[in-house]
């Protein structure tokens, strides 16, 4: 079964981004790489909370439905606890198992906080810190949480402010929740070639230090 990032660009559209993440890097010095991830934490809390908000209206209605059936009066109270016990016992493993409906009880500033650690532990485990000039720049896509991280080394980012960045993130974040995933990351990585370019312009000895781009 394929994980999210596996199903977040077809085969032809992988292949367009390396290329495009080649011809950028004919231009400039830097090695940019796009990484695509499933997600980048489980938020086992939203989990909980969208199994309690689901289960709590589903044991109201049932015990409102069977608790006159069974004629348990002031006992309606311990079927109602059965109930939601149980529905959320269902609906736990559900949300774990269902990224599009957990999305809904994810908290926006966890999600930020998570997306940004996750983005600088990928940052050192896939070695964008080891290269020759201190020019790796990662484009980072977390697909659960709709979210992009760019961070750059410290040869870039003594050159070129973070505003110029955001400015990328924004555009490629609304390029994927309008479902023009290939288009807006091959766009992001053209305008980052072009920054890039000026101020840091391919040399003779360049090579290609680091992956065009990462599945994981």
């Amino acid at each position: 079964m394929q994980t999210l990032a596996q199903k977040f660009l077809t085969a032809a559209e992988r292949k367009r981004v390396t290329e495009t993440v080649r011809k950028a890097e004919q231009i400039t010095s830097g090695e940019v790489v796009v990484m695509i991830v499933s997600r980048s934490h489980s938020y086992p809390a939203a989990a909980i909370t969208g199994s309690v908000f689901l289960a709590l209206p589903s044991a109201l209605l049932l015990t409102s439905i069977i608790g006159p059936l069974v004629w348990l009066g002031s006992q309606n109270l311990w079927l109602f606890l059965t109930f939601f016990a149980l529905l959320y016992l269902l609906f736990l493993p559900l949300l774990n198992r269902s990224d599009t409906v957990k999305r809904f009880f994810l908290n926006p500033k966890q999600v930020k906080e998570e997306v940004e650690r996750s983005a600088i532990t990928a940052f050192f485990s896939e070695q964008l810190y080891k290269t020759e000039r201190e020019n790796g720049i990662l484009l980072y896509i977390s697909v659960m949480e709709k979210k992009v991280w760019i961070l750059a080394d410290r040869g870039i980012n003594e050159r070129i402010e973070q505003p110029i960045w955001d400015d990328i993130i924004v555009q490629l974040t609304k390029g994927i929740k309008e479902q023009k995933r290939c288009e807006a990351i091959c766009e992001a990585v053209k305008k980052t070639g072009k920054i890039l370019e000026v101020h840091l312009p391919i040399r003779e000895d360049d090579r290609n230090e680091l992956h065009n781009i990462i599945i994981r």
